[in-house]
């Protein structure tokens, strides 16, 4: 869930989003796609599962450091933090119901949640890059 800013007044998750389908070498990932300030806010609260290689893929304006937190986000997620030409930069574990943040460790334009420890249980870690981004 995109930054602790304007999540006040938010009780349901939003309706599934359009997906676009990326690639982590031979992994398939079926990302909705939030990439208004509306759809970031509200993320993947309230969300009660996420299936198999389905995820949430954020996209922002421009590269900035980004920060996520999980108010009203029951699953435990796993969150990489990508830059435009889809590396990478880090990723990091988020704990449900929590409002501690998680940021990129450098500007990114790009932000995908998948269910926690997705990423580490696929080889996929820092420096490797995803495909497929809009």
């Amino acid at each position: 869930m995109a930054g602790p800013t304007h999540a006040q007044g938010i009780t349901e998750p939003q309706a599934v989003l359009p997906k676009t389908q990326l690639s982590a070498g031979i992994h398939i990932i079926q990302a909705e796609v939030a990439n208004s300030d509306e759809t970031r806010q509200r993320g993947l609260m309230f969300r009660k599962r996420l299936d198999g290689n389905d995820g949430m893929l954020f996209v922002f304006e421009r590269p900035d450091k980004q920060c996520f937190w999980m108010h009203n986000t029951p699953l435990p997620l796993s969150i990489a933090f990508i830059a435009d030409d889809g590396t990478i930069v880090n990723i990091d574990d988020m704990a449900p119901e929590t409002d501690d943040t998680h940021c990129s460790r450098k500007p990114v334009r790009y932000a995908l949640e998948m269910a926690q420890g997705w990423f580490a249980d696929h080889g996929i870690s820092a420096g490797k890059k995803i495909d497929g981004l809009p």
